[in-house]
């Protein structure tokens, strides 16, 4: 990724906060007494934990005298900033050694700015740190529905952590969650496993209130979010799918797509419902199609009723 000097500066920062618990070690990382490890909260796939061997495994690995890698080389740019390649070959290496599928299903191949974040946004698993997603609109968790707040999501391992250190927003470092901790004042601080650390491959620790974090790729789909004209990715197409099936958009305009056509099919059926017409599928929107879509298949039995 095209941001040595920014990526440099911001870790070479952050790398004091690291160093009694980083080690170059192929086990989990020590870390201070004052602060106990958390469980994961939600299920730890087996695709998960031998990518973070193949991750770990790498430790120490970096750049020659010329500045190459072999993750940039691997990418077409040996000479590339390579934070997003390290995880991006790391996948791979994952799909080659164990004979799983997941670079472009469950995490990005990318090798540019905001291309990993806007991946992972369009395939309705990313959550924002402040619970607030840029042009599209609040988050909440899914099950429960509680709004979610500024850290109120800690990640799991797996996830992938993104960081901006401009005003504009633009993602400048990406690392790869690997376990979180809990201090005794309560503070979480998240480990994880990165590239171009200034110049190599090595574990650090951030606190999860730092402010360059943006937020996170998630291994488990968990939050819902707020969708408006000019979105598109999976979570478009499943609230148009809905939208079809209860009558209020034809099913030849399920295309992923928030378009006017979907604005105006959410705004009727706001209409229809009491709501605040809008044509934004905020989360009160979504919360009324999904009391509908219940209504709707207990009233329609043979579409779930399995036979023999």
């Amino acid at each position: 990724m095209k941001y040595r000097n920014v990526c440099i500066l911001f870790l070479a920062g952050c790398f004091l906060i690291a160093a009694s618990c980083s080690t170059a070690e192929n086990t989990i990382s020590i870390f201070p007494e004052d602060e106990v490890l958390l469980k994961a909260q939600y299920p730890v796939p087996e695709y998960v934990e031998r990518l973070l061997e193949v991750a770990i495994g790498e430790l120490g690995e970096g750049e020659d005298r010329g500045g190459n890698t072999k993750y940039g080389t691997w990418t077409g740019v040996p000479d590339a900033e390579w934070c997003a390649e390290y995880l991006c070959w790391c996948v791979d290496q994952t799909d080659q050694r164990y004979g799983t599928d997941l670079l472009q299903k469950v995490y990005p191949f990318y090798t540019a700015s905001n291309v990993g974040r806007n991946w992972f946004i369009r395939n309705g698993r990313y959550i924002a740190r402040n619970g607030m997603v840029p042009e599209w609109g609040s988050q909440w968790f899914l099950g429960n529905g509680q709004r979610m707040e500024k850290n109120s999501y800690t990640p799991q391992p797996g996830d992938w952590m993104f960081f901006s250190t401009y005003a504009n927003g633009d993602t400048t470092h990406v690392a790869m969650v690997e376990f979180c901790t809990q201090k005794a004042d309560g503070t979480v601080i998240v480990h994880v496993i990165e590239g171009n650390n200034p110049d190599r491959v090595a574990r650090n620790a951030y606190s999860i209130d730092n402010w360059a974090i943006q937020g996170y790729g998630t291994v488990h789909e968990l939050a819902g979010i707020t969708m408006r004209s000019g979105n598109q990715g999976e979570k478009v197409r499943q609230l148009q799918e809905k939208l079809a099936l209860l009558g209020y958009l034809d099913p030849q305009y399920v295309t992923g797509v928030y378009a006017s056509i979907t604005a105006q099919s959410v705004q009727n059926f706001q209409r229809m419902n009491g709501l605040k017409e809008s044509g934004i599928a905020n989360q009160d929107t979504q919360m009324k199609i999904e009391s509908k879509m219940n209504e709707y298949y207990e009233n329609h039995p043979e579409i779930w009723a399995v036979t023999d």
